[in-house]
């Protein structure tokens, strides 16, 4: 696997000598962007390159970042898969029409329904949850079952949760808009802000280790984070981790909220056919059990091997929202926040 150049344009001249020969010259490559930085990543491209002999050039950045390069490549682009995490980070890319449809029996029998794109411009192929964490000395958990249950008046001034502006957050909103209209959204939106224990900071980790240290006694965060606290080297690490309790939110109704790992084929791809047959490698059970094994996430694949520390959660309900609406809710879920003074 090789980095591609990170320059202002990196690849441009190359990228439209591709273009104009139909990407002939490199087949045996499969240009990656990707906003994702895990060793997990780095495993499958080398699964990949080794099951098929296909070399992976890899640009990483942040999610703005490769959507906004993409965009000024244009036909030019060197880009022919873009992973990213988060439906809102595809939807945006979406609107901006840097993804091509890919019909692939393959894809299409593997992940469900829930997980794609209608119309197949994209693809989850990990899944993330939106879980509730508690201080086991602080808190009685009987008090939430659900996340409408984290604007009760018992949890004045006693909830963590990290900025408006983060995409999970939106994604959040989205499903809920989506399930239960705007109007209760913004209530509920704005009694989790008359909630908060303090004005939101920092990342996912942050709010689990906000409840540890006493800053609030229940706070919001993705399962992943939590799960590396509790198999950290560090004993501090891991005394966070034991210092909480986990809720799994809504088990008894519409299920815990699920978010995507995701890609699609950028729409210029020089090498098509080959980032069609990376994705399908991505649902392929080897790179799903290293998703699984080495990120602490839940395969999109029935019947994969999950990491011991999922198993130990046992069977939940996952909520089955097409995650499309996540995007497609994103702009009023902004304005939304903007509403309740949610910062």
């Amino acid at each position: 696997m090789r980095n591609i150049h990170s320059g202002p344009y990196p690849g441009l001249l190359l990228g439209l000598i591709l273009t104009l020969l139909g990407g002939s010259v490199l087949a045996g490559q499969v240009n990656v962007y990707s906003s994702r930085h895990y060793d997990a990543d780095q495993l499958i491209y080398e699964a990949f390159t080794a099951a098929t002999g296909i070399e992976v050039r890899l640009l990483e950045g942040n999610s703005d970042q490769l959507l906004e390069r993409i965009r000024r490549e244009g036909i030019a682009s060197p880009a022919d898969v873009l992973i990213t995490v988060d439906a809102g980070r595809l939807w945006r890319a979406e609107q901006l029409g840097l993804l091509q449809p890919v019909d692939s029996d393959i894809l299409n029998d593997r992940i469900p329904e829930f997980l794609r794109h209608p119309d197949g411009l994209w693809f989850g192929f990990s899944q993330r949850l939106r879980l509730i964490y508690y201080s086991k000395d602080r808190f009685d958990p009987a008090l939430v079952s659900g996340y409408e249950d984290l604007v009760r008046p018992e949890l004045a001034g006693r909830v963590c949760i990290r900025s408006s502006n983060n995409i999970y957050n939106l994604s959040l909103l989205a499903s809920m808009i989506e399930t239960r209209g705007v109007q209760q959204t913004e209530a509920w939106a704005r009694g989790l802000v008359a909630n908060l224990a303090r004005p939101p900071e920092g990342g996912d980790t942050d709010q689990i280790r906000g409840v540890a240290a006493g800053e609030c006694d229940v706070a919001v965060a993705n399962h992943y984070y939590y799960l590396r606290l509790a198999n950290s080297d560090s004993a501090a690490d891991r005394a966070v981790a034991d210092a909480v309790g986990i809720i799994f939110p809504n088990q008894d109704d519409r299920g815990t909220h699920v978010n995507v790992g995701g890609a699609g084929v950028v729409a210029n791809a020089p090498n098509r056919a080959n980032a069609v047959r990376f994705l399908e490698f991505l649902a392929s059970d080897e790179a799903q059990e290293i998703f699984a094994g080495a990120n602490f996430e839940y395969p999109v694949v029935e019947g994969v091997r999950l990491h011991e520390s999922l198993e130990a959660w046992g069977e939940l309900r996952f909520d089955q929202l097409n995650i499309d609406a996540l995007g497609r809710n994103n702009p009023e879920a902004v304005r939304l926040t903007d509403r309740v003074g949610w910062r």
